[in-house]
């Protein structure tokens, strides 16, 4: 039997002019309180941001069935985007307005699978290291039952925004 799913995204340009004004840290609490929209991959996938601070971020998602590989578990590309984003908006706290980042690594460890019964899944991250030029950081993401599903690492080069 087939399914459907089907959902709408915002238009990415205005995060993107956001994030070259605004520090890490304001800009992704805007878009926790909806006065930014969600990245468009926050709708694909349905992760959400759940708390931020100063190094450190909190995202979650529901493990549904339209997350599933093949063999009937969540894909782990799910938890290691679920990873990556916690991670990489950890490290984004700390960025000043004109500053931005992207992912040099990520690893990730799997240690329990994850189904649309594990209960909603929680990616706590937080920077273990800030330099002018690179930034690592650290993950743990949990079952609805606080089981450890994975845990992950990541640096991140920090580098200025160019302009328009």
């Amino acid at each position: 039997m087939s399914r459907e799913r089907t959902y709408a995204w915002a238009d990415p340009r205005e995060l993107a002019e956001a994030a070259r004004r605004l520090d890490g840290l304001d800009f992704l609490r805007r878009i926790g309180s909806g006065d930014l929209p969600a990245a468009p991959a926050a709708a694909t996938t349905g992760i959400v941001p759940v708390e931020v601070g100063d190094g450190y971020a909190t995202f979650e998602f529901e493990p549904a069935e339209w997350h599933y590989n093949p063999i009937g578990s969540v894909h782990g590309g799910m938890i290691s985007t679920l990873a990556d984003t916690a991670l990489g908006c950890a490290v984004h706290t700390t960025l000043s307005a004109g500053t931005a980042y992207t992912s040099l690594d990520l690893t990730v460890k799997f240690t329990r699978a994850v189904t649309a019964d594990s209960g909603r899944v929680r990616c706590e991250a937080r920077v273990l290291s800030r330099g002018r030029r690179t930034a690592t950081a650290e993950a743990h993401i949990t079952d609805g039952r606080g089981r450890v599903v994975a845990h992950a690492v990541t640096t991140c080069l920090l580098m200025p925004v160019e302009a328009g």
